[in-house]
């Protein structure tokens, strides 16, 4: 599932209950391992890399709770970029570009904002079940 994460240099795995305090501990889960990573908290890419990765666990939250009692990201680095995933066991594949985008709350437009202004890139994979998906983000630094 994380293959091209497991690739990078800098990896570091969090699984929680889908609930509202995963949304906090999964940021300053980022936090510690930017940080580890050599990766300075004043980096302009930090700020927007914390808010996406907020953005998408609330997503997993609010809206996978019921059917994925879980959430699991995987924080990655290499010396030119950052990346995330965030998975749960909900089917549901949101739309991440065009004029189908998945906006729910407006959550995921803000993702693609952030991402796609810092010239990074999204994907969203299926579960090879199709009973789940992550969200996938990647950030140059």
């Amino acid at each position: 599932m994380f293959t091209d994460l497991n690739a990078l240099p800098h990896r570091h795995v969090l699984t929680l209950p889908t609930e509202p305090s995963a949304v906090r501990v999964a940021r300053e889960t980022a936090e510690r391992a930017l940080t580890e990573w050599g990766i300075g908290l004043r980096h302009p890419a930090v700020d927007p890399a914390l808010l996406i990765v907020s953005e998408l666990v609330t997503n997993s939250v609010r809206h996978a709770a019921v059917l994925s009692p879980q959430v699991t990201v995987v924080y990655a680095a290499a010396p030119d970029r950052v990346a995330f995933a965030v998975h749960d066991r909900h089917p549901h594949r949101p739309r991440l570009d065009g004029p189908g985008l998945d906006t729910g709350t407006g959550g995921l437009a803000t993702v693609m904002e952030l991402t796609l202004g810092l010239g990074g890139s999204a994907a969203v994979h299926a579960d090879d079940d199709g009973g789940g998906k992550v969200i996938w983000i990647t950030l140059p630094l």
